[in-house]
C-alpha cells in the first residue's frame, strides 16, 4: 500500500529542488565569472598588432569612402577602466589616465602615430546597463 505524502515530505521535496536550482545557478555564475576574468586578462595583456598601421589605414579609408569622419576603433567594458568609466562618463579632460591594458596601449599608439597626423580620439560610454556605464568606445575622428 502506498502512503500519502505528508506536508513535511512536500516541503523537503521543494527544499531539495530549490537547493538544486541554487547550486546550478551558482555553478553557472562561477563559470561566467571565470570566463569574464579570462577575457579581462586577455584584454589587459594584449599588445598592438604588428600590422596596426596597415589595419588603421584600411579601416579609415573604408570609413572615408562611406562618407564617415569617424571610426569606432576599440570597445571594452567600463569595468576595465581604473575608475569604472567615471571620467569618460563625466567628460573629464584626464579620461586617458583611467585607461588600462589594451585600451591604454591603443591610446599610446594614437598619441605616437595618429595624433601627429591630425587625428583625434574621443571616448564615450556606449550603454548604461542598470544605470551604470557599461561599454566604452574609443572613436578615431578626422576632418
Amino acid at each position: 500500500m502506498t502512503a500519502l505524502l505528508r506536508p513535511e515530505d512536500l516541503r523537503k521535496i521543494s527544499d531539495d529542488e530549490d537547493m538544486a536550482k541554487a547550486k546550478k545557478a551558482m555553478e553557472r555564475q562561477r563559470k561566467d565569472d571565470e570566463e569574464q576574468a579570462g577575457l579581462r586578462e586577455i584584454f589587459m595583456s594584449r599588445d598592438i598588432h604588428p600590422e596596426a598601421v596597415a589595419r588603421v589605414n584600411a579601416a579609415v579609408r573604408r570609413a572615408a569612402e562611406q562618407g564617415n569622419r569617424q571610426l569606432l576603433a576599440v570597445t571594452f567594458p567600463a569595468s576595465y577602466c581604473n575608475d569604472k568609466g567615471r571620467r569618460i562618463n563625466n567628460l573629464e579632460a584626464d579620461w586617458p589616465d583611467s585607461l588600462e591594458g589594451f585600451a591604454k596601449k591603443a591610446y599610446e599608439f594614437y598619441m605616437a602615430q595618429l595624433k601627429p597626423l591630425g587625428f583625434k580620439l574621443n571616448a564615450q560610454v556606449l550603454d548604461y546597463p542598470g544605470g551604470m556605464p557599461g561599454n566604452i568606445g574609443l572613436y578615431l575622428t578626422w576632418g
